[in-house]
């Protein structure tokens, strides 16, 4: 079954609280929280104190892809704000194992993120350390960016690898995700779709959680 993962990066923060609960009541599975620190990618967003927040607001699952370069500083902080899942990218400098060991040794899920121009065979010797591979499909680091077709193998072949494998792990997607261009990234087998504009622009939050429920079925 496909999993929504809404983007809050997307909502309207001036009613915070009103967006949460309206994401919570659309019948998405996760919220998927953006954390970008201005030096691993191009862009500022928020830190642990909104996902302290959002946890106060929503039981369901907290994605927290931390797009920053030093996550070894940080892992207790975003376990401890509430997060379920913690993603590290594969492009920071430092050894990757280890810190995917230690997000599993806080009780959290860990997962590993990779850019479009990294090839999956990078993550190959590590993915067995991860509970879920993020593959983006857009340059991580600004909201709304085009969805990169070019990518589309790329999921295929971690679908592919996983499978035959017989690996436990989940694959997930973000970047361009939207009813125009999830079926191609449900059919190259996709477990979890990040949708951000697309979801908080759609202007009904339950409506677009329904009709890509309905392309996952599709499938």
């Amino acid at each position: 079954m496909i999993k929504l993962a809404p983007s809050i990066l997307g909502a309207d923060f001036g009613h915070l609280e009103e967006e949460i609960k309206k994401t919570d009541e659309s019948g998405c599975d996760w919220i998927h929280l953006d954390i970008m620190d201005g030096h691993l990618v191009p862009n500022i967003s928020f830190g642990p104190a909104i996902i302290k927040y959002v946890r106060s607001k929503s039981d369901l699952f907290l994605d927290s892809h931390l797009m920053i370069s030093n996550p070894e500083k940080y892992l207790e902080v975003y376990a401890e704000a509430g997060s379920d899942l913690i993603v590290i990218h594969y492009e920071i400098e430092h050894d990757k194992i280890p810190l995917l060991k230690k997000i599993r040794k806080l009780g959290k899920k860990a997962g590993i993120s990779i850019n479009p121009h990294t090839p999956f065979e990078a993550v190959e010797d590590i993915i067995e350390y991860c509970d879920l591979i993020l593959i983006m499909t857009v340059h991580p680091g600004f909201a709304g960016q085009k969805f990169m077709r070019q990518v589309v193998p790329k999921i295929r072949q971690a679908r592919e690898f996983i499978d035959s494998n017989n690996l436990d792990i989940e694959i997930e997607v973000d970047g361009g995700v939207s009813l125009k261009t999830a079926q191609k990234v449900i059919d190259a087998g996709a477990d979890i779709l990040v949708a951000g504009s697309a979801f908080y622009k759609s202007g009904d939050y339950s409506e677009f959680t329904q009709k890509m429920k309905e392309l996952a079925g599709k499938s």
